[in-house]
């Protein structure tokens, strides 16, 4: 099964974390959700850390109706230690690795070499259904900075009570033919500096922000994708991701530059399923190893995987204010450390 793509689509482009040939992992039976498992869990660890950056510049709501437009990127960092998973042969049942290597890179990993399994899964009679795939190398080569990038865009709009509400969508669209995607987020950020007396005369805010995000992508997999051991009828991928963050926020104001930094908690939850019905073709095998011809078995939505995420996050940056245009970047500590910059186009 060619290029099963597993994709996270955002406001203004695609960002594709791309896996070769992932699709005929289903070779595995049972062992193939434990294995997609491990190898997928840090893109969408990476992801939910990504897609929670950006929300603010400054401490500062809004004045009543005031509003900005905001272009930005974030970038997630993966650690070392997500870049390769051990394969602990006790977590499975029946696949071995050919070459007996036990250190494998995770799609984040930066070897993109081919790892490749053995499957014998026991059949009548003593014998075994035999088979073997290739699990794709790390993609972390093809990424910017080998960082999981997640560009957005953001409307920000002020409402009454020093209150900002924070807007991120994408309607259905599709992209590259059969990929299609949606994207909405929603935050809301509120100055508690108005509480605090003769403080809020100073140059000094803090505020409290909430946001969610949620995001589905779907992903045609056709019948010419597949290998001579996979075909498949109606297939297809779906990825859904939800996440949010909640955070406290402080800023300082200078002439033309803002220091500004939260600390928070950032979840979320995410999950990846393979559906369609898939007929796999099996060598049968003897105990010592004699060919005894083949066999077609049929699967129907072989995996259905859940993955979450959860942490504290610090964040720490500054933003440039010129006449009705904010330019800033900042830096956040946290599981995934992420790199964050932006323009925006404000008003009030």
């Amino acid at each position: 099964m060619k290029k099963l793509i597993i994709s996270c689509a955002f406001l203004l482009g695609v960002n594709l974390s791309s896996a070769q040939d992932i699709g005929a992992v289903v070779l595995a039976s049972d062992d193939a959700s434990t294995l997609l498992q491990n190898y997928l869990s840090p893109s969408m660890k990476g992801l939910m850390s990504s897609m929670n950056g950006g929300w603010y510049s400054t401490a500062k709501s809004h004045k009543k109706f005031g509003f900005d437009i905001t272009f930005g990127l974030n970038a997630a960092f993966t650690p070392s230690k997500d870049k390769v998973f051990e394969f602990i042969a006790d977590d499975y049942n029946f696949i071995s690795i050919s070459n007996g290597e036990t250190s494998i890179p995770t799609v984040l990993g930066k070897d993109s070499s081919n790892t490749t399994f053995d499957v014998s899964i026991p059949y009548q009679g003593g014998s075994y259904k035999a088979g073997s795939f290739d699990l794709p190398g790390g993609v972390a080569k093809d990424l910017p900075a080998n960082a999981i990038p997640t560009p957005f865009v953001q409307v920000g709009l002020g409402l009454p009570f020093k209150t900002t509400i924070k807007l991120r969508y994408v309607p259905k669209t599709g992209f590259a033919s059969k990929v299609n995607a949606n994207l909405i987020g929603v935050g809301f950020q509120h100055d508690l500096t108005q509480y605090l007396g003769p403080v809020g005369k100073l140059p000094f805010s803090i505020s409290v922000l909430g946001a969610y995000t949620t995001s589905t992508i779907d992903y045609t997999i056709q019948d010419g994708d597949v290998s001579d051991e996979i075909s498949v009828t109606n297939g297809g991928a779906e990825f859904k991701l939800n996440i949010w963050t909640v955070q406290a926020l402080g800023s300082l104001d200078f002439q033309i530059v803002t220091l500004y930094g939260g600390v928070g908690y950032n979840g979320g939850t995410s999950t990846f399923k393979v559906n369609g019905d898939y007929d796999l073709t099996y060598q049968i095998e003897s105990s010592d190893g004699t060919s005894q011809g083949s066999v077609v078995e049929s699967v129907s939505d072989p995996i259905s995987l859940k993955f979450k995420s959860t942490g504290a996050r610090a964040t720490l940056g500054a933003r440039l204010n010129l006449p009705f245009v904010k330019i800033f970047a900042d830096y956040t500590v946290q599981e995934y450390n992420t790199a964050s910059l932006g323009v925006a186009i404000s008003f009030r």
